[in-house]
């Protein structure tokens, strides 16, 4: 086998890059706001060629939906603590954390930002979406299958994640425990 046809390593030097293009791309959001950035300056940040980011992106409304959702997908596994008030505890201060973490804004404005630029950024609110429901409806089966009566998905959504993120939208931080809690109990 040549070079050539050698298969790519997991992580290595694609990982690195990528990583430090979203990198890039989240702290300029911070200090600069959605669409106030170009693939240049992308590439100036992350180090490497634009050319490397239109190959692996194809364009920078690509490249800012590749990191919303990576980022927002990545976040905040569901729990299993074996009671549906702990998992939605656990899973609501997980995400008071991450939301008001050092990328926690940016990546949110960039979520909102994309969900009103055209097909593509409703696309990636599409698939977002289904991912949290998708994870949400699980933890609430599982509690449903433990013999306890849990809300629909859409109710944790109301009544728990979007006082957070309005929060964090208004800069209302930090989240305190006692306030995500809170939130927790009123649903329940």
């Amino acid at each position: 086998m040549n070079e050539r046809q050698q298969a790519r390593r997991p992580g290595g030097r694609s990982a690195r890059v990528g990583a430090e293009v979203h990198q890039a791309v989240t702290d300029l959001i911070s200090e600069r706001g959605y669409g106030n950035f170009t693939v240049g300056e992308v590439s100036a940040r992350a180090g490497v060629a634009d050319s490397s980011i239109y190959r692996r992106w194809g364009s920078l409304e690509t490249l800012l939906t590749d990191v919303a959702l990576t980022r927002l997908n990545a976040q905040s596994p569901m729990p299993d603590t074996g009671s549906l008030a702990g998992d939605l505890r656990t899973y609501a201060a997980n995400v008071a954390r991450e939301i008001t973490g050092p990328d926690g804004l940016a990546v949110v404005r960039l979520a909102v930002a994309l969900s009103s630029s055209g097909q593509q950024g409703l696309q990636a609110g599409d698939e977002l979406r289904a991912v949290r429901m998708r994870q949400l409806q699980a933890m609430l089966d599982r509690a449903r299958e433990r013999g306890e009566h849990p809300p629909d998905a859409f109710s944790v959504l109301d009544h728990i994640l979007a006082p957070m993120y309005i929060r964090v939208l208004f800069g209302m931080v930090p989240l305190a425990p006692d306030y995500v809690d809170g939130l927790v109990d009123r649903l329940l």
